[in-house]
């Protein structure tokens, strides 16, 4: 590979630049969200581009191709984007050659990728002689993409679990009521969250005694754009009547308790993120398995006591098992209050 003869450190400002277009893309679906900037010799930006969501241009093709638009050529020129170029050809040609074949001289870029068909892009091109600089603005361009950089180095989608409590830790009240436990703030952020996953996930009896529908809906009632796959967990039958089984992102039921399998499954189908939402049994079956990887607990100012705990048992029998978490936010949604955590690491205080 050629070795690096430039300061990663003038190129900070155009890769911010290129993270900030990445989240024009979609959050969710099998691609991640790539933002890419081409740069003439006195760093000055002359063309962007972005990935849309699988089966459209790569972030790199479309900066290309909005300079070639311009009446520019790409000889000489120096591109900034936010992942290693792809080497594979999938919905869309290998993103290295293509930058190769537009004269390309140097290529920047923050993460490497990992996949073990669509890496390699870096070494592709330096091999051609191509300047190659990794790592600007790492941190954050793994941030922008860690469901999706999870997904493929785990081999499972990224597992965000939800529950609404009670300040005493109860989901419901004696005799099973739990509407409402938050308030509309909490609710319209939950609506927001089930659009920014690729499935939803909730246990039977959830949908057997609220008969949810689970959409992702704006706060003026409309269907966001994108609505996540809606899976059903449990050996009973769900009601032909269910609402769930009208669901605009597709309906599936998962006739067994297997969360591990389940998973497996749907990475296999590229699945990135996927959202547990439903129940004390299906949340302690994910969290006993230790296939959390980020907590959405909201909690609304009331006591309920009784019976209906948010968590069953997780094989903790003495303080040296509990399971330990990182609190990553804390936030005010009207009288609730929201906390987002993550299990610690191994090693982490």
């Amino acid at each position: 590979m050629t070795m690096a003869t430039s300061s990663p450190a003038e190129y900070q400002a155009a890769m911010k630049r290129a993270l900030e277009l990445a989240t024009t893309g979609p959050r969710t679906g099998p691609n991640p969200q790539v933002g890419c900037v081409l740069l003439d010799s006195s760093n000055t930006i002359v063309a962007e581009g972005w990935h849309e969501g699988s089966g459209t241009p790569h972030a790199e093709i479309m900066a290309l191709t909005n300079l070639a638009h311009s009446g520019l050529s790409a000889e000489g020129l120096t591109a900034v984007v936010t992942l290693e170029p792809c080497a594979h050809t999938g919905k869309t040609g290998p993103c290295a050659e293509a930058l190769l074949k537009a004269g390309i001289a140097r290529v920047v870029y923050a993460v490497s990728d990992p996949g073990a068909a669509s890496g390699g892009g870096a070494e592709l091109l330096g091999t051609a002689g191509i300047e190659v600089i990794a790592g600007v603005e790492a941190s954050a361009g793994e941030a922008l993409i860690e469901r999706w950089l999870h997904s493929v180095t785990a081999s499972r989608p990224w597992v965000t679990l939800k529950w609404a409590m009670s300040l005493d830790g109860r989901t419901a009240a004696a005799d099973g009521t739990s509407q409402w436990i938050t308030g509309e703030e909490t609710r319209a952020k939950v609506h927001r969250d089930r659009s920014e996953h690729d499935a939803i996930i909730v246990g039977i009896n959830t949908v057997l005694v609220d008969n949810p529908r689970l959409t992702a809906r704006t706060p003026e009632g409309d269907l966001y754009p994108h609505q996540p796959l809606a899976i059903v967990m449990g050996h009973r039958e769900v009601p032909q009547d269910a609402l769930i089984r009208e669901h605009p992102g597709g309906f599936e039921h998962v006739s067994d308790h297997d969360v591990q399998a389940l998973l497996t499954s749907l990475g296999e189908r590229d699945i990135r993120s996927v959202y547990v939402e439903g129940g004390a049994t299906l949340a302690s079956a994910f969290l006993a398995e230790g296939l959390v990887d980020e907590l959405h607990i909201t909690m609304g100012p009331m006591l309920l006591g009784g019976p209906n705990l948010a968590i069953t048992d997780l094989g903790v029998s003495t303080m040296a098992d509990a399971h330990h978490l990182s609190i990553t936010y804390i936030q005010r949604l009207g009288e609730d209050i929201v906390l987002t955590a993550r299990p610690q690491q191994e090693g982490s205080l």
